[in-house]
């Protein structure tokens, strides 16, 4: 499946809950999905410019992507999460060229404070960065 296949899947099924704020705690289901051992939350995988102490791990595997994340926060760990989840399972050419449409059309820009979207630019930077030195 493409990743705007799946981010358009992703988007379809947190629409079926009605209520933004109810949306945002559905989050929290992904955080297993992608859940970071305790042993690799090291220093070198955290991500600047996030508030909360936020964790970011890639690899690639057979031409695919993969992310797991920690954070200190619950809200933070589910929406870095569900980055996590949209951008594992692909090439790390549509990591680096398509960017999460989700924030918006799941209603997320307006309940997020600017602080919590400038941590995720920068997880989006970081699955980029990583990205890029697999492609």
């Amino acid at each position: 499946m493409s990743l705007s296949a799946k981010q358009a899947g992703l988007i379809d099924d947190l629409n079926l809950i009605e209520d933004a704020h109810e949306r945002l705690s559905a989050l929290t289901s992904y955080v297993a999905k992608a859940r970071l051992p305790e042993e690799l939350k090291t220093d070198d995988l955290i991500v600047p410019g996030c508030v909360s102490r936020v964790w970011v791990h890639g690899q690639l595997c057979e031409g695919l992507t993969r992310f797991r994340a920690a954070a200190d926060s619950p809200m933070v760990a589910g929406l870095i999460a569900l980055l996590c989840d949209l951008y594992s399972g692909v090439t790390p050419a549509e990591v680096i060229a398509i960017e999460p449409e989700i924030w918006q059309r799941c209603g997320f820009m307006k309940l997020l404070s600017p602080t919590r979207l400038n941590g995720l630019a920068a997880v989006r930077g970081r699955l980029k960065e990583l990205a890029s030195g697999w492609s």
